[in-house]
């Protein structure tokens, strides 16, 4: 693996490319030709000046640093918003290297349009989760028709500053990845607002409902990673028979919770088809 990444651009450093940013930064790797990043106002592009090798431009002063970072750099992330996309790569396409990698954020937008776009490119789909933004992120990455084993090393090599990568088949893989990882963090969120829920039920107050059911979560999934045992092995572990634990566990499962996930995370990709489709 190469000991270094060569330039970068992040088009647009909203939370999600600027946490990728700051975990590349944080990282140390070097990064040849340095990193170049756009923002639209002066403020935000000062947020990030500061950063070690970084150049950052705010669109409000320099009108053509999008067309400068593409020309700059051989991997370009796409950060803007789902409906800046087309615009944009109408924008930079004409200022990007022959071995440029195109790698998008986008929610929504597919390889098949970036390469309607960008003729011949290397594209790459990117679907990041938020706990990127603290360094435990999991990205599901596609390959698009014209990139190869190559480009694929050098933008896993990226986001595993912020995380683990997880190589998935075309959009149909990213669509699959976004209903597991993507939406994952909002069902641990909303499970832990329904074990805070119960909490109160038993009587405690809010604000040690909130702190027994967050820090029971915490402490789980990092008992879960020291272990590095399956789930089902740890709960099973916890599970006394004739206790109550088991007593528990066994009206979850009773109550079809496995389906529920499976009809859940069903939705989901069908929304996600569907915001392809809108796209």
């Amino acid at each position: 693996m190469a000991t270094s990444l060569p330039s970068v651009a992040f088009i647009g450093a909203g939370s999600m490319g600027g946490a990728i940013l700051r975990g590349l930064v944080a990282s140390g790797i070097p990064v040849d030709g340095g990193i170049h990043v756009t923002n639209r106002t002066a403020a935000k592009a000062r947020d990030l000046a500061g950063l070690d090798g970084v150049s950052s431009i705010a669109l409000e002063e320099t009108p053509d640093g999008n067309q400068r970072a593409a020309a700059a750099a051989r991997i370009v992330l796409v950060g803007v918003k789902p409906y800046m996309v087309a615009d944009l790569l109408d924008e930079i396409g004409p200022h990007l290297a022959d071995d440029a990698i195109i790698v998008s954020l986008a929610a929504g937008i597919t390889l098949a349009q970036f390469e309607e776009k960008l003729p011949g490119a290397r594209v790459i789909r990117s679907m990041p989760n938020t706990p990127s933004t603290v360094g435990r992120g999991v990205t599901g990455l596609a390959a698009g028709e014209h990139a190869d084993a190559d480009d694929l090393a050098l933008v896993r090599r990226l986001f595993e500053t912020v995380g683990v990568t997880v190589e998935v088949d075309g959009d149909d893989g990213i669509d699959a990845i976004s209903t597991i990882s993507g939406s994952g963090p909002a069902y641990v969120f909303l499970f832990i607002e329904m074990l805070a829920g119960a909490a109160r039920h038993q009587g405690f107050d809010d604000a040690t409902a909130r702190l027994l059911a967050e820090r029971t979560f915490r402490g789980a999934t990092e008992l879960l990673a020291a272990e590095e045992l399956p789930a089902e092995e740890l709960r099973r572990r916890v599970t006394s028979p004739k206790g109550t634990t088991e007593r528990a566990v066994g009206v979850f499962q009773g109550s079809g919770l496995d389906a529920v996930f499976r009809d859940a995370t069903d939705a989901a990709y069908a929304r996600a088809k569907e915001l392809s489709a809108e796209g």
